[in-house]
């Protein structure tokens, strides 16, 4: 496990920004990526008509933290631990969802095919829990029994599974912005996907849940809930692509423990953004007010990120060195790609 010495060393060189000017007309950023797209010239537009001509996209996770809709700061190693986790799933899934990855230059970086992406993310979820205002929990405690098309019985308590197993409860975005959670019904009246579509994303989302669900259980985790963003090439074909059950997307518990600590009504022991969206809350965040995270819980978090990493991959996390700039080792990483 890594050093708390370590992560406050790298504190002072987190990943802010990953904007170059030589390719600023092919840049656009992100809650906690940047990109960079590099369109083909001679596409022709895909067969659902949305999106743009395809290419290519050079993605960089960077440290940029994300709660409550909010940009809240910096974690060391954030962008890495995301960027890697996720290409370990694609490569464990990749048999069930095809992925768009084409290559990673650099530990915070993924080149993608440029995909038609669907307008509306993919979210499933087993246990009735959360914090944000789209939580399933949040909406439950506020008196709704009916979530995303979903009923859910009375007397259910925080942190309990699902009694109907995984559901999938869709997001998009609303006018303001902000993500916003519609049922089934929904999605298919407002035109965001043809039927048949449609049952081709929910088929995938479940199956790519029920593989992560069985690969944590493995580890000693359990995988509460999460999110798919998938897309379309210009011949038809279904990719999943953004990240895959990484701990920005994604809950995930210590099976050995949750079981006492939902019994005493304490929350489950995370290995996710969970408990800095709880301290958040705590300290009064909203849109008006930001609280600045203290460096102890930028530790905290970079701790937690890097035990999901170790323990979902089997694998040792090797850090950067501290004294060579992020930015600059990700430029000439991505500089091939950018032509």
């Amino acid at each position: 496990m890594i050093s708390q010495d370590v992560i406050r060393a790298q504190l002072g060189n987190c990943l802010t920004e990953a904007r170059f000017p030589q390719w600023e007309q092919h840049y656009s950023r992100g809650k906690v990526r940047d990109m960079y797209r590099i369109q083909r010239k001679g596409y022709r537009l895909p067969r659902t008509g949305h999106g743009k001509p395809h290419g290519r996209r050079v993605i960089i996770a960077t440290d940029r933290q994300s709660a409550h809709d909010h940009i809240v700061g910096t974690i060391p190693f954030y962008g890495q631990v995301r960027n890697q986790i996720a290409l370990w799933w694609f490569n464990q899934t990749d048999d069930i969802v095809p992925n768009a990855v084409l290559a990673a230059p650099d530990e915070n970086v993924v080149v993608m095919e440029e995909l038609a992406m669907f307008r509306v993310e993919m979210v499933v979820r087993a246990h009735l829990t959360g914090s944000s205002s789209t939580a399933i929990w949040t909406h439950y405690k506020n008196g709704e029994r009916i979530f995303c098309g979903h009923r859910l019985p009375e007397g259910m308590a925080k942190n309990q599974p699902l009694p109907m197993g995984s559901i999938i409860t869709p997001s998009t975005k609303a006018e303001d912005g902000h993500d916003e959670s519609i049922s089934d019904e929904e999605v298919l009246a407002r035109g965001l996907v043809d039927p048949d579509t449609w049952d081709q994303l929910t088929a995938m989302a479940l199956a790519l849940f029920a593989r992560g669900q069985e690969l944590a259980e493995k580890r000693g985790l359990i995988l509460v809930d999460t999110k798919y963003e998938l897309g379309e090439t210009q011949d038809g074909l279904i990719m999943v692509a953004d990240e895959i059950h990484t701990p920005d997307s994604s809950r995930y518990w210590v099976r050995d423990t949750y079981k006492e600590r939902h019994a005493r009504g304490e929350e489950p022991e995370s290995l996710d953004k969970e408990p800095l969206r709880i301290w958040l809350k705590e300290h009064g965040i909203s849109d008006g007010h930001v609280p600045e995270l203290p460096d102890e819980e930028r530790i905290k978090a970079a701790e937690r990120y890097v035990a999901l990493y170790e323990r979902m991959t089997g694998e040792t996390f090797v850090p950067p060195d501290a004294d060579v700039s992020v930015e600059e080792r990700i430029e000439a990483a991505i500089a091939p790609f950018m032509s």
